[in-house]
C-alpha cells in the first residue's frame, strides 16, 4: 500500500483561545436559569458582544429580564439538532459574545428531537410490524446521531462562548449481582436529559440539586451524577468554593478561555475572599439568590419538574389537577407561566401519540 506523502510542522504549544462551553445540569429548583444568567453577565465583561438567551420554556426567561440585560431569542419546536445550530448560527451572526440555551434537553426528547427522529424513522421504515421494528431500530439511530455531531461540530466552529442548561431527571438502571446472579436496582442519582457525547464536550459541567440556589454539588454521591459532573484541573478552587455560581466566576472563566496566562480561577476559594467575590457580590451578600426568590417559586418548579419528567400522559395531568388549587393562588404572571407549561408538556404527548 502506498502511504500518502504529507508534511508536518511544529511549534512549541501556546494556550490559545477556546470557545468555552459551560454545562449546567439540575432538576427543576436548582437554580439553572439565574446562575446562567449570572455567569453569562460575568463572561461578558471579559468578551463584550450581548447575551443572547434561547429560551426554550415558554418565555421563561423573560421573569429575569429587569435583573440582567440580555436579548431574548423564543425557540419552539421542532427542537431538532439541526434547529438548535441554527438558533445559535443566528445568535453568534447578530454579534452574542455569550449564548445561553435553556433548555438544551428538548434536542434529545423533545418534538422533533433525537428520540423523536428516531421513532419516526423506524416507523417510516416498518410502520407496526413489531419484529421489523426490532430489527431497524438500531439503523434508525445513523440519522439523528449524525445530525447531533453535525451540532456539536457546528458549535465548536463557531467564535462564542456558550451555556447549556440541561434538565435531569431521578434515573435507576438494573444491574446484575456479581454474586447473586440476580438484577439489583441500582441509583445513578440526577441525570441530564441529554446524549452523554454532547454533555462531554463542555468545558465544565455542574451538577445543581434541587434547592441548590445555584451552589454546585462538584463530588455528588451517585454514580452517574459523578460521571457526568465535570470540573477539570484548571478549575479545581471552584469545589472548595461553596456559593452560588455567579459574575465573578463567569469572569475568571472567559479570562481563561481567552488564552490569559493567569486568569485566578483556580484561588476562588472561601480563603481568598479577593477573587471569590466582586465588590457587588461583597455587597449583595452570600443570600443574595435566596433573597429574591419569590415564595412560592419553589412550589412552582417542583410541579413544573414533576409534569416535565412525567412520562405517561395520565401522570401529566393528574399533577396538573392536584396543582389546581394552587395554581389560583398564584400571581397572575407566574399563572401564565404554569399554564404554558402545562400546556406543552400535555402536547408533548399529543405530539408522539398523534392525539
Amino acid at each position: 500500500m502506498k502511504m500518502p506523502q504529507r508534511k508536518f510542522e511544529v511549534n512549541t504549544a501556546r494556550r490559545e483561545r477556546v470557545p468555552l462551553l459551560v454545562g449546567l445540569t439540575g432538576p427543576s429548583g436548582g437554580g439553572k436559569t439565574y446562575s446562567a444568567l449570572r455567569l453569562a453577565t460575568g463572561i461578558q465583561q471579559v468578551t463584550g458582544g450581548d447575551i443572547y438567551f434561547v429560551d426554550t420554556e415558554s418565555r421563561r426567561a423573560l421573569h429575569y429580564a429587569d435583573r440582567f440585560d440580555f436579548k431574548h431569542v423564543p425557540f419552539e419546536a421542532p427542537f431538532g439538532s439541526l434547529d438548535y445550530l441554527v438558533a445559535l448560527q443566528y445568535c453568534v451572526g447578530q454579534g452574542a459574545g455569550v449564548v445561553i440555551v435553556d433548555s438544551m434537553s428538548h434536542e434529545h426528547e423533545g418534538p422533533g428531537g433525537m428520540v423523536d427522529l428516531q421513532e419516526q424513522i423506524v416507523q417510516r421504515m416498518a410502520g407496526d410490524d413489531y419484529a421489523k421494528r426490532e430489527r431497524v431500530k438500531m439503523l434508525a439511530w445513523a440519522e439523528p446521531k449524525a445530525k447531533r455531531r453535525q451540532l456539536i461540530n457546528g458549535i465548536l466552529q463557531l467564535n462564542c462562548n456558550f451555556i447549556f442548561c440541561f434538565r435531569a431527571k431521578n434515573v435507576s438502571k438494573p444491574v446484575k449481582n456479581p454474586q447473586t446472579g440476580k438484577n439489583e436496582v441500582q441509583q445513578m442519582g440526577y441525570m441530564p436529559i441529554a446524549g452523554e457525547e454532547f454533555v462531554f464536550e463542555q468545558t465544565l459541567n455542574a451538577l445543581l440539586l434541587p434547592g441548590a440556589g445555584g451552589v454546585p454539588t462538584w463530588f455528588p454521591d451517585e454514580k452517574g451524577e459523578r460521571t457526568m459532573v465535570k470540573l477539570p484541573e484548571q478549575f479545581k478552587g471552584l469545589s472548595q468554593r461553596q456559593r452560588p455560581l455567579d459574575e465573578n466566576v463567569g469572569k475568571h472563566l472567559a479570562m481563561w478561555a481567552r488564552g490569559d496566562a493567569d486568569t485566578g480561577v483556580d484561588t476562588l476559594t472561601p480563603d481568598n475572599p479577593t477573587a471569590a467575590e466582586g465588590p457587588a457580590d461583597a455587597d449583595r451578600g452570600e443570600d443574595h439568590v435566596e433573597d429574591e426568590t419569590p415564595a412560592w417559586r419553589p412550589a412552582v418548579d417542583a410541579h413544573l419538574g414533576r409534569i416535565a419528567g412525567a412520562e405517561l400522559l395520565a401522570d401529566v395531568k393528574a399533577a396538573i389537577d392536584q396543582f389546581a388549587a394552587s395554581k389560583e393562588a398564584l400571581p397572575d404572571d407566574a399563572q401564565t407561566e404554569v399554564g404554558d407549561a402545562e400546556h406543552n408538556a400535555l402536547m408533548r404527548f399529543s405530539a408522539v401519540t398523534g392525539g
